[in-house]
C-alpha cells in the first residue's frame, strides 16, 4: 500500500491550512534588520558556522540545512545528476513548456502566482530564476559531495514565506477557502510538476528513460522537497505513487481560472516577443497544448492551432527558452550558455535572492 492511503481529500484539505513555520518564524526578523538579507544574498554557500550577530529564527532555518534527512539514497541521487547530464537540455525545456503551464491549471494556487507582478510583467526574468534554481540544483555532487546548492534551495524557501507573509497582510482580496499562500498541497504539486511531469514529458516525446531513472528523479525531488519545507513524508516513492498523488491535487484543483488564463497568456507572450521567426513562435500554443494534455489545456483556455512536425524532440529544443543547440550537452556547458544568454538578454547574469524589503 505504501504511502497511498494518505492520498485522500480530507488529509490534502488540512495540508492546506499548513505552511513553513520554520521559514515563517524567520521574515520578522529579516524585515527588521534588512543588512541580514544583504549578508545571506552575498554568500557562496551555507556557512558551518553561522554570524554570531544571526537571530536564533535565522541560526534555526540555517541549521536545518547542515543536517542530512536519513532517507538519502547516493545511488538514486547519482542517477539522477547523471541523468541531467545526458538531457538537461530536454529537462529545462519541459520546465517551460509543461511544467510551469501544468501548474498554472490549479486555480488556488495560482491565486498567488498572478498576485506576483514580477510573473506577469517580467515574465522572461522569473522564468530565468526558476531555470537557474533547477541548474543550481541539478549541480553535480549536489547532496553527495558539494553543498552549493542548499543555499538556493534556502533562498527560494524564504521566497515562499514573503510571499506568504505579503499575500496574508496586503491582499485584501484573499479568500481563506484557497488556503495560507503557498501552503503545503501547492508545494507538492509544485514538487510534482517539476519530477513527474518532466517524466510525462519525455514519454510524449518518446523519449521516457525508464523506470529506474523515473524513480531516481522522485527520489531527487523528494530530497528537494524536504529541504524546501515540504513534509517528505507525503512525497511518493514510487512511479505508482507519483501517478495516484497527481491525480488527487488535478481532480482537487484543477478548473478554469481567470488567475490561471492571465498567467498562461503572460508565459505564451514571452515566448512569442523572443522567437523572431513567426513561423515558429505561432507553434507555442500549440506545443503547450500538446504536452499539458486535452483536459488542461481546455482549463488553461489554449488549443493545439497547428499541426505539429514529426520531430517534437528538435522543435522543443529549437524553441526552447536556453536557445541550445543539439540534444546532446553537459551540465557545464548548459549552465554558460544560460548565464550568457541572461546577461545579454537582462545586462547582468540572472540570480537568486531573497527580497530585501525595509521596515515601513
Amino acid at each position: 500500500m505504501g504511502k497511498l492511503n494518505l492520498y485522500t481529500g480530507e488529509q490534502f484539505q488540512a495540508l492546506r491550512q499548513k505552511g513553513d513555520p520554520l521559514a515563517d518564524r524567520v521574515i520578522a526578523d529579516l524585515i527588521e534588520n534588512p543588512g541580514l538579507t544583504t549578508q545571506i544574498n552575498s554568500w557562496s554557500e551555507i556557512p558551518l558556522e553561522l554570524p554570531e550577530s544571526f537571530p536564533d529564527s535565522l541560526v534555526q532555518f540555517f541549521s536545518f540545512f547542515h543536517q542530512r534527512p536519513s532517507f538519502i539514497n547516493n545511488k538514486r541521487v547519482k542517477i539522477s545528476q547523471d541523468y541531467f547530464e545526458k538531457e538537461g537540455n530536454l529537462y529545462m525545456a519541459m520546465l517551460g513548456f509543461y511544467s510551469l503551464p501544468y501548474s498554472y491549471a490549479f486555480a488556488d494556487g495560482a491565486q498567488v502566482l498572478v498576485r506576483s507582478k514580477r510573473i506577469t510583467e517580467e515574465a522572461g526574468k522569473r522564468l530565468s530564476e526558476t531555470a537557474l534554481f533547477l541548474l543550481d540544483t541539478y549541480r553535480p555532487g549536489t547532496f553527495l559531495t558539494d553543498d552549493r546548492a542548499l543555499l538556493s534551495i534556502a533562498k527560494v524557501r524564504l521566497i515562499h514565506a514573503f510571499s506568504r507573509f505579503f499575500v496574508r497582510k496586503y491582499a485584501k482580496d484573499w479568500n481563506d477557502d484557497w488556503g495560507i499562500p503557498v501552503n503545503q498541497e501547492d508545494l507538492i504539486g509544485t514538487n510534482l510538476a517539476f519530477s513527474l511531469m518532466v517524466m510525462r514529458g519525455m514519454e510524449k516525446m518518446n523519449q521516457f528513460p525508464g523506470k529506474e531513472i523515473h524513480e531516481s528523479v522522485l527520489h531527487y525531488w523528494k530530497i528537494v522537497g524536504h529541504y524546501l519545507g515540504i513534509e517528505a513524508d507525503v512525497l511518493p516513492d514510487t512511479s505508482k505513487e507519483a501517478f495516484e498523488l497527481e491525480k488527487l491535487i488535478r481532480k482537487r484543483h484543477a478548473r478554469s481560472s481567470e488567475a490561471g488564463r492571465i498567467l498562461i497568456q503572460s508565459l505564451l507572450n514571452y515566448y512569442i516577443s523572443v522567437i523572431p521567426d513567426p513561423s515558429m513562435s505561432k507553434l507555442t500554443e500549440t506545443l503547450v497544448a500538446f504536452f499539458v494534455g486535452k483536459e488542461i489545456a481546455v482549463v488553461l483556455g489554449i488549443k493545439e492551432t497547428v499541426a505539429l512536425p514529426d520531430n517534437a524532440v528538435g522543435l522543443i529544443l529549437k524553441l526552447n527558452f536556453l536557445k541550445q543547440n543539439g540534444i546532446n550537452s553537459s551540465y557545464a556547458k548548459i549552465r554558460q550558455i544560460f548565464l550568457e544568454q541572461n546577461k545579454v538578454q537582462f545586462g547582468s547574469p540572472v540570480a537568486l535572492n531573497i527580497p530585501a524589503i525595509k521596515r515601513p
